[in-house]
């Protein structure tokens, strides 16, 4: 007798548990039937990582570097899946490993984050004037259609580094990798709801998400002009920020402007104290 093997099923990741889309959608990509997340699935992604928000950015740096590293530790670990997914070959190789390689870039940059954006700064007057980066809070990202890995991991791990929480759009046209991704970051430290991976129609989950009044800020790769221009309209009705730039397609583009990508999601706070008499 022939066995039938099981069939995998996609689910969406929303605040660290695999779920089904709240409207039972799904979209045949391929051959395979993936979620076809909602509004509905938007919000309750969102109510996750404003839950999360708080704890992320209160642990410690060198703490979240080190989750950072085992989520790159969790992803190398399932080399295989994810180049099966990436429909294997040399280019799978190389995008696997460029987007292990960013995830451990940034890993290095939460401890340096403070000293580079940060610091005391000279005044001419009696007080003591100092800058601390602080996370902005929840960062929507709105991943492109390829690379489908590497083009997500350059987005939230800038976003991940600074202490946000994240909600991403993951590529429309190929989305198997960002739902497989989910499947590693499962099983790292990486705390629930820190990160929501929402699959389905771009410009459906994008327009929800960017009008959502409680994201602070929004970083669009998709490329779509179009969308990018309704993004701007909605950040400027709730007063959020909105980054747009071509998606990465090499290690090199997703590290080289490191310090702008964690700017655009990082806040810097200055505090005056009086000294002397």
């Amino acid at each position: 007798m022939t066995r039938i093997p099981v069939r995998k099923t996609y689910k969406l990741w929303i605040g660290g548990a695999f779920v089904r889309s709240e409207s039972g959608r799904s979209d045949l990509v391929g051959e395979v039937n993936l979620p076809r997340a909602s509004r509905k699935d938007v919000r309750d992604a969102m109510a996750a990582a404003r839950r999360a928000s708080g704890p992320w950015a209160a642990r410690t740096a060198y703490n979240r570097g080190q989750i950072l590293y085992r989520a790159a530790e969790a992803v190398e670990s399932r080399r295989a899946q994810l180049t099966a997914v990436l429909d294997g070959g040399a280019d799978a190789d190389a995008e696997l490993d460029a987007a292990i390689d960013v995830l451990v870039h940034y890993a290095g940059w939460t401890d340096k984050l403070a000293p580079v954006l940060g610091g005391i700064n000279p005044v001419a007057a009696p007080f003591l004037s100092f800058t601390l980066p602080e996370p902005t809070g929840v960062v929507g990202v709105i991943a492109p259609d390829e690379p489908s890995l590497l083009g997500l991991v350059a987005e939230v791990a800038p976003a991940l580094a600074a202490g946000n929480a994240v909600v991403a759009i993951l590529s429309e046209t190929r989305p198997h990798a960002g739902l497989d991704l989910a499947e590693a970051l499962g099983v790292s430290d990486l705390p629930g709801g820190v990160i929501n991976l929402l699959s389905g129609r771009r410009r459906e989950l994008a327009l929800a998400l960017g009008g959502h009044r409680d994201l602070n800020a929004i970083v669009d790769a998709s490329g779509d002009h179009e969308l990018g221009t309704e993004l701007d309209r909605l950040a400027a009705e709730t007063i959020k920020r909105a980054s747009h730039h071509p998606g990465a397609v090499s290690y090199e583009q997703a590290t080289d402007d490191a310090l702008e990508r964690l700017t655009a999601v990082t806040e810097l706070k200055t505090a005056w104290h009086p000294v002397g008499a």
